[in-house]
């Protein structure tokens, strides 16, 4: 069975290689949605995939990290990246240009290692990422499967190449999650809260 669980976030970037120059040479902004769609073979013990209350404060809290910030691809121009991070107190710098395709790619990324570092305590059975939506305008979306996060020929994504501003890290509940994160240690839902 799959779940969906919809997310809104505001960002600034410039897609660099792309074939519009609006988009390729100006600084620009979307209102994105993110949908995350997960999947089980059995019911937790209050007979649900995944409870929806855990998605807001785990998997929603990496997703508002990029509200109102700025997404940098680390292979762009370095007095643009300086710029950014000197000018903008949230930004984020990602290994991949950032395209709605690459926003799917390290949203499934980033939550599919959050659900398997973070510990079940309710009885689900199998949970996991099925696919990841980002919807960068009303009419166009990029969907990423498991297949699609981890194909090297769109750009390696591994987590130690994002790194997210101080201002964004201190956001969260804990300033050190997303280095727990990365080295793959378990995480409660209560670390979220």
């Amino acid at each position: 069975m799959l779940i969906r669980k919809l997310f809104k976030f505001e960002n600034a970037h410039i897609v660099r290689g792309c074939s519009t120059r609006r988009c390729s040479h100006s600084l620009h902004g979307h209102s994105y949605k993110v949908e995350l769609l997960l999947e089980a073979d059995a019911f937790d013990h209050g007979q649900m995939v995944y409870d929806f209350g855990l998605l807001k404060p785990g998997p929603g809290r990496l997703i508002d990290a990029f509200d109102h910030a700025i997404t940098l691809w680390s292979g762009d121009d370095p007095e643009y990246i300086a710029a950014g991070q000197r000018f903008s107190e949230r930004w984020i710098r990602i290994p991949v240009s950032p395209s709605a395709e690459q926003f799917a790619r390290i949203f499934f990324v980033l939550i599919d290692r959050l659900l398997q570092t973070t510990a079940m305590d309710n009885g689900e059975a199998d949970v996991r990422l099925h696919s990841v939506i980002v919807h960068e305008t009303e009419t166009g979306y990029a969907q990423c499967f498991r297949a699609d996060a981890d194909n090297p020929r769109m750009g390696r994504i591994a987590l130690a190449d994002i790194v997210f501003s101080d201002a964004i890290r201190n956001d969260w509940p804990d300033p050190e999650l997303f280095d727990k994160l990365k080295r793959g240690e378990r995480i409660t839902h209560t670390l979220w809260q």
